[in-house]
């Protein structure tokens, strides 16, 4: 009777010989307990503390990432507006977003409102579309794009998409969304942060939950707004002073 080869595990190898054998392996082979280097570049978040949680130090370009919130949080342009502010000065293509993006806000952290493109539509089929086809254009420096329902076949045409045409791709998706999978290369859940008495503060926890690299079992935490942009969200919220005048024909007769 033939005997099976043996298999050889690392768990039978001597940790002395362990080191050996990774220092050994090609510099193109990813150890499970490193940070995997990006296949193509990165833009940086505007975070160090961010980047240095990231494989290759930024998001990836070229790849699929997605940032999954709860219902009614909407926490993106405040995670993403340093990177496309810096990704390049072609359009930046959104694909159904759920509320009209703030132009002075985004001016504020250096996104040119001449820069974004507003593609609406409510079906599921035509926001993938326009995806793939933003993806495809030249001209085109990142799209970001809400799809609350999708397949995981879906974003993989996607993935692919942003791979072939070297593009930043980010897809809004709803928390609930974390348990199915996803070919995308990062995934981060965003939650408002908290005070020391669980009270809501101006900080925004990261969760990284999928990236090529050691699992990461705390929040990073984004610290308060640019203070120039939290000055003008202050006086969006000031009600507008009553209008005075001291015309005869705008004073109500006595």
């Amino acid at each position: 009777m033939s005997r099976s080869p043996s298999r050889l595990s690392l768990a039978t190898v001597p940790v002395e010989a362990r080191a050996g054998l990774h220092d050994s392996l090609h510099a193109d082979v990813w150890h499970a307990h490193t940070l995997a280097a990006p296949v193509a570049h990165v833009v940086a978040t505007g975070a160090a503390v961010l980047d240095a949680q990231l494989p290759g130090g930024g998001w990836p370009v070229g790849a699929l990432t997605e940032l999954l919130q709860n219902p009614y949080q909407h926490s993106e342009w405040r995670l993403l507006a340093p990177a496309l502010a810096r990704c390049g000065t072609a359009a930046v293509v959104l694909v159904a977003p759920p509320h009209v993006p703030f132009g002075p806000a985004l001016s504020a952290r250096g996104v040119a409102s001449q820069r974004l493109l507003w593609v609406h539509t409510a079906a599921a089929a035509q926001r993938l579309w326009a995806t793939e086809q933003a993806l495809r254009c030249a001209g085109v420096d990142a799209v970001l794009a809400w799809l609350p329902q999708v397949r995981p076949e879906q974003l993989r045409r996607l993935q692919m998409a942003a791979s072939e045409y070297n593009r930043l791709l980010f897809v809004m998706r709803p928390s609930a969304a974390r348990q199915e999978s996803s070919p995308a290369v990062l995934r981060l859940l965003l939650a408002p942060g908290t005070d020391g008495l669980d009270r809501p503060s101006d900080t925004l926890q990261v969760h990284i939950f999928k990236r090529r690299g050691p699992p990461l079992d705390h929040a990073v935490v984004f610290a308060a707004p640019h203070a120039g942009l939290a000055q003008l969200l202050a006086a969006a919220q000031r009600p507008l002073p009553l209008f005075e005048s001291h015309h005869a024909l705008d004073r109500t007769a006595a």
